[in-house]
Order: C-alpha cells, then structure tokens, then sequence
C-alpha cells in the first residue's frame, strides 16, 4: 500500500517492518493486523487493516514521529 503527503511517500513494499502485531485469525472478521514500518529516509508509519468488525476494518496508514513509533513499540 502507498500513501503520499504533500512532502513524503509511505510504501509498505520498500520500507523495512521494523514490528507486526496480529489478533485472530486469517479469516476473522473481528482480527487484525498492525505493522510498524521504517522508510529508507528513518521515516515511521503504522500500517493497520482488519476484519469487518475490527477496529481497522479498512486499510489506513497513518504517520508516526520517532517518540511516538517509540511508544507504539513499547506498548505493543
């Protein structure tokens, strides 16, 4: 998946999966998946998608800074 911003593109095929959180099943609809990526750049972003029921029923990436990649890390 790709997601561009004014100034920076987000690409899950050339970034490094620096974390990968599952819950359930392949097949779940309440399952998901959450990667944490690192662009080639040291940029970080949160690929989330899930089962229709999931709290990430639908693919996003959303951009994190350095701290809060951090945090996420901690916590997951």
């Amino acid at each position: 998946m790709i997601k561009t911003t004014k100034t920076k593109t987000y690409n899950t095929e050339t970034a490094s999966v620096v974390k990968k959180v599952t819950f359930g099943a392949f097949g779940d609809p309440t399952g998901y998946e959450m990667t944490m990526y690192m662009t080639p750049e040291g940029d970080y972003f949160l690929y989330t998608n899930g089962g229709e029921q999931s709290a990430y029923a639908a693919e996003k990436i959303t951009a994190y800074t350095k701290a809060n990649a951090r945090k996420w890390l901690e916590e997951n």
